[in-house]
């Protein structure tokens, strides 16, 4: 049975020690696009080692710089073709500004594996210490198991985050590159989906896709330069759920609205008008 949510649920995974550079800040911001201003002082907040700021998003690849291989999906009670899946949703909460250069131990665990009939959602947390204790970041993600459902587990409930009815305080749009994807593998993920056009065919999609969690980047950066002054110290939490695909060289189109909870904000796809990201919230400090 691929999945047993008796053995997956409450499991908890190997413990991981990893630690970072400016430099691997450097690449995971220009991943994102940063520097397509070079000469912006705040732009070189995120590709200049002399005042460089990290963006809390970068805690989704922090652990997995050093990491060459494809993922494989193989937990406790959980055996999925990495065909069959796609991410979810993603969220992050930072307890205080990442720096810019550190060791840090993550411990995961499964928090909740639900049926959805024709897929199953994995559910995982992240915490995240430096190694002297402190708390730097808690991550919960969760991914779509396609075809993996009907083993009886609950449906679980979705949280929403519905915009304000009225016009959004601020539009932006973000441009992706062809080689988007190329370059943000180079962060530790290696999912042939992003770069495989025979391996995209075969997980259903007609070309290669951007990786979910580089749009999520995209989106965060774009938002706090625009709301935020590009303070990414100002930056307390960032979810999203993923609406939809993007294919690498289409323009991201971000409508955000100030609410008393954050930042809600919706993201599009503008040459297919197609969603990407929904039931987004950015907090600020």
């Amino acid at each position: 049975m691929p999945i047993d949510p008796d053995v997956a649920i409450g499991a908890e995974l190997d413990e991981l020690t990893f630690a970072w550079t400016p430099s691997d800040v450097l690449l995971y911001h220009l991943a994102l696009g940063a520097g397509a201003r070079p000469a912006d002082p705040r732009e070189l907040r995120y590709t200049y080692e002399r005042d460089l700021r990290v963006l809390p998003t970068f805690a989704t690849v922090a652990a997995n710089l050093r990491i060459y291989e494809p993922p494989a999906v193989s937990f406790p009670g959980i055996e999925v073709d990495l065909a069959k899946v796609v991410h979810g949703t993603q969220a992050v909460t930072v307890h205080r500004p990442i720096p810019v250069e550190g060791k840090a131990v993550a411990r995961t665990r499964i928090v909740d594996v639900l049926d959805k009939g024709t897929a199953a959602v994995i559910v995982n947390e992240t915490s995240v210490v430096s190694t002297d204790g402190a708390p730097l970041w808690t991550a919960r993600s969760s991914i779509f198991a396609r075809g993996e459902g009907g083993f009886g587990g609950s449906r679980g409930s979705s949280a929403r985050v519905e915009p304000p009815e009225r016009e959004p305080d601020a539009v932006i749009d973000t441009p992706t590159l062809p080689q988007q994807a190329l370059i943000y593998r180079l962060c530790g993920d290696r999912n042939p989906l992003h770069i495989d056009p025979e391996f995209a065919r075969s997980a259903g999609f007609e070309a290669p896709i951007l990786h979910g969690l580089c749009t999520y980047g995209m989106v965060a950066k774009a938002v706090t330069d625009a709301m935020l002054d590009a303070d990414v110290t100002r930056v307390g939490s960032f979810s999203a759920r993923f609406a939809g695909i993007v294919l690498p060289g289409e323009t991201l189109r971000t409508r955000v609205w100030r609410t008393d909870e954050g930042l809600a904000l919706t993201t599009t796809a503008v040459e297919r008008d197609a969603p990407v990201l929904a039931d987004a919230l950015l907090t600020s400090r």
